[in-house]
């Protein structure tokens, strides 16, 4: 497998940047960056293309706002000629807590509206998801406030730690493999006093 399809979920807009939903253009934007590529305008999403270690990597941010992620999924899958398993989606958790990411070959949408859209795209859950934990630190009432807020201050160190590790955890993910990248990065505990991302 040489060539990969990277889709980092958020909405488009300057009132949804930087926020907790958003994670995943966090991360495209960190691993373009990481890999000296620039995004353009395309079809359904801004788009990056990269090639690191003689793997071919697309960078997607999808442009149709979160709720119809599988229009641009799809698109570029099939542009790509591409399979499910040669694509990682990355993604908001609110399950997960804010120390943690998990990496799984498969997997419910679990209530999330673009992993929702991108499973009806396909007709079944099995594409690879990177989930970024954001917590669940909302009292009740207050679920989609929070989802759609931004950042406390004493988090975002963390949280730069976080997009860090998982900019890692997908370059892991294309040249060594999933199974590779689940071992290495679902137990890990991120925290900002560690430098090293996964040792």
């Amino acid at each position: 497998m040489s060539k990969f399809l990277i889709v980092g979920l958020g909405n488009i807009g300057n009132e949804y940047a930087n926020t907790r939903h958003n994670i995943g253009f966090d991360v495209a934007d960190a691993l373009a960056a990481r890999l000296g590529g620039v995004f353009t305008s395309d079809r359904l999403a801004q788009v990056c293309l990269v090639s690191h270690k003689g793997k071919k990597i697309t960078i997607i941010k999808p442009t149709t706002y979160m709720n119809l992620s599988g229009r641009a999924y799809r698109y570029w899958l099939d542009k790509e000629k591409l399979q499910p398993s040669q694509s990682l989606t990355i993604v908001d958790d609110l399950a997960l807590p804010l120390e943690k990411i998990r990496i799984r070959p498969s997997g419910s949408a679990a209530g999330h509206n673009g992993l929702s859209d991108i499973e009806l795209a396909l007709g079944h859950d099995a594409y690879p998801k990177l989930r970024f934990g954001i917590g669940s630190n909302f009292s009740k009432g207050g679920q989609v406030d929070f989802v759609l807020g931004k950042w406390n201050s004493d988090e975002l160190p963390l949280i730069q730690k976080k997009i860090a590790t998982a900019v890692d955890a997908t370059l892991d993910f294309c040249l060594a493999g999933i199974d590779f990248a689940m071992n290495r990065y679902n137990k890990l505990v991120i925290k900002v006093q560690d430098q090293s991302s996964a040792q």
